[in-house]
């Protein structure tokens, strides 16, 4: 099968499958692979297809069967002008909330700005007349793309109908063959074993609570800016559920927090010994593949998110989103959190013993050491590429302490002063764990006027002499370029900087010396300096013997 057909055919199928009822059509040639799933689906049944040959009156054909069902209606046009020509409706649908899903074929991005016929530019062709636009991307025969279209067409579902309902944008590039060639074959199934939509959204009505399946089998994900915590940690304890909590989703305590679960699901035996039924995500996780990959294995993924509008589902197998849930209580044999914990400790155990075993400085053990040292009340600003990957590895449970990254666009910049925003706010003592450099990007921020404050915070800069997250990625066997365009070693004095700006510095000597080092009160800049490549060899080192532990446990 062409992808032009594939894409075309899942679209139509999960548009369904989400409850819509009407399409509206204007006849094109890019627009063929659309044209005729719609036309099969109208023959099977599955949809009332209306067919008009102006595309300003088929627009508002759909918009009146919209206003009065008060349901989502599919509009589909070919490129060029024929888009354009929805628009006076696309502007009436978003200011009278009408919802509308429109669908506008298009050129693929090499026929563009080139002079091709009947192109365009069709990216976000709406403006701010559409609640949501995006391009839908050319199609691949490639796995995992029907995960992806079919939960951007839930998404456009519920986004046409939740918050305030509207005209949502969906702009999908056709490559030609544009009709079937015959061929049924795709690398992966085209249809959806859900028995509906891909993902379902519970619209806000008060006192609406998804109830989530009873299982013992559950899991509670943590991930960044998660909310109401304390409530769902408590309610997933009560269900005798693990709870896997990233650093900055501030869930990492209490008996059932696992601390080296990156570690327990690289090991496939143990993966396969524990798919959950549910899985319920708070917050946006994405420090370690391994747990991404996990969300993908639940039964029932449900991401729990404020916003109907914008919810975190980053490997797209969300099955519900809602904005309240309730965990229940389910009595019964624990063995299943008795195993998620036995081998947590067993790996959490390898990975200490193998970082005490070192005793220079080393990026995670000094991770490990701070968060566990610092005093209750305390604030941590983590940087969001090594360090806070670190962490997430080697933390231990603990109370008492706020952990906070930069993790929705994970970007480098604004490190320096983000960390002492938050601690001018903050009413205990704050730290700061920055790479070298994260920490020059934004040397601005240490400049500080005579009359300003000065936050309480030390700042520890993890100095490996370049970006030291590459030298654990696939570049790192590029041994010609990498130094020059991944490693980008610096020569830049941190203590020269520190007197720049006449702060306070101190040079970590030895792991056991953190303690002093960070110790004392004020603006301070702490540089603890690492090897690069001594640092890939110990997370080589670390990952052995936390999955050798993991399987020793699941042979006992």
């Amino acid at each position: 099968m062409n992808p032009a057909t594939a894409l075309a055919t899942v679209l139509v199928d999960e548009l369904v499958r989400c409850g819509m009822t009407d399409a509206v059509l204007a006849p094109g040639s890019r627009s063929a692979p659309l044209a005729l799933a719609l036309h099969a689906a109208a023959q099977a049944g599955r949809l009332r297809l209306h067919v008009r040959v102006d595309e300003r009156s088929a627009s508002f054909l759909g918009l009146g069967m919209a206003k009065r069902s008060a349901r989502p209606v599919l509009l589909v046009c070919t490129s060029g002008t024929a888009a354009a020509n929805f628009h006076p409706a696309v502007i009436e649908a978003g200011e009278s909330g009408v919802p509308l899903i429109v669908i506008t074929a298009d050129r693929p991005p090499e026929l563009r700005d080139t002079g091709a016929n009947q192109t365009i530019d069709q990216v976000k062709l709406y403006g701010t007349a559409v609640r949501w636009s995006t391009e839908v991307g050319t199609p691949e025969n490639r796995p995992g793309m029907v995960a992806y279209w079919r939960s951007l067409v839930a998404r456009a579902w519920g986004l046409a109908q939740a918050p305030v309902p509207g005209p949502v944008h969906l702009n999908a590039a056709f490559r030609e063959p544009l009709i079937p060639d015959g061929d049924d074959s795709w690398c992966e199934p085209l249809d959806s074993d859900t028995g509906g939509p891909w993902t379902k959204i519970r619209a806000a009505t008060p006192g609406s609570v998804l109830h989530v399946p009873a299982t013992r089998r559950g899991l509670l994900v943590v991930g960044d800016g998660a909310a109401n915590v304390k409530r769902y940690v408590a309610a997933a304890s009560m269900a005798g559920w693990p709870v896997l909590a990233e650093p900055n989703g501030n869930a990492r305590y209490g008996d059932h927090a696992l601390s080296a679960h990156h570690f327990l699901l690289g090991v496939p035996e143990f993966v396969e010994r524990h798919r959950p039924e549910v899985v319920v995500t708070l917050g946006k996780p994405g420090l370690s593949r391994p747990l991404l990959s996990l969300l993908r294995r639940a039964d029932e993924h449900i991401v729990l998110s404020p916003d109907l509008a914008r919810w975190p589902d980053p490997v797209r197998s969300a099955t519900q989103v809602a904005q309240d849930v309730e965990i229940p209580v389910v009595s019964g044999d624990d063995g299943w959190l008795k195993s998620w914990r036995a081998a947590d400790l067993a790996a959490a155990a390898a990975v200490d013993e193998v970082l005490d075993a070192h005793p220079e400085i080393t990026e995670p053990r000094l991770a490990r050491d701070l968060v566990a040292g610092l005093p209750g009340g305390s604030l941590l600003f983590v940087a969001a590429s090594m360090p806070i990957r670190d962490l997430d590895q080697v933390m231990r449970p603990r109370r008492g302490i706020r952990i906070m990254a930069n993790r929705g666009a994970s970007g480098i910049d604004g490190l320096v002063s983000t960390a002492m925003g938050a601690a001018l706010v903050h009413s205990g003592r704050s730290y700061a764990l920055l790479g070298d450099l994260s920490f020059l990007h934004d040397q601005n921020g240490l400049i500080l006027g005579p009359e300003d404050r000065r936050p309480d915070l030390a700042i520890v800069v993890v100095n490996n002499s370049g970006g030291g997250i590459f030298s654990l990625l696939p570049q790192a066997t590029l041994p010609g370029p990498f130094e020059r365009v991944f490693g980008t070693p610096h020569q830049v004095d941190l203590e020269a900087v520190a007197a720049a700006h006449r702060i306070p510095y101190r040079r970590l000597e030895s792991a056991a010396d953190l303690p002093k080092a960070v110790a004392g009160e004020g603006l301070r800049i702490v540089e603890a300096r690492t090897d690069r490549e001594a640092n890939a060899a110990l997370h080589a080192e670390l990952r052995r013997a936390a999955h050798q532990a993991v399987r020793t446990t699941l042979a006992d």
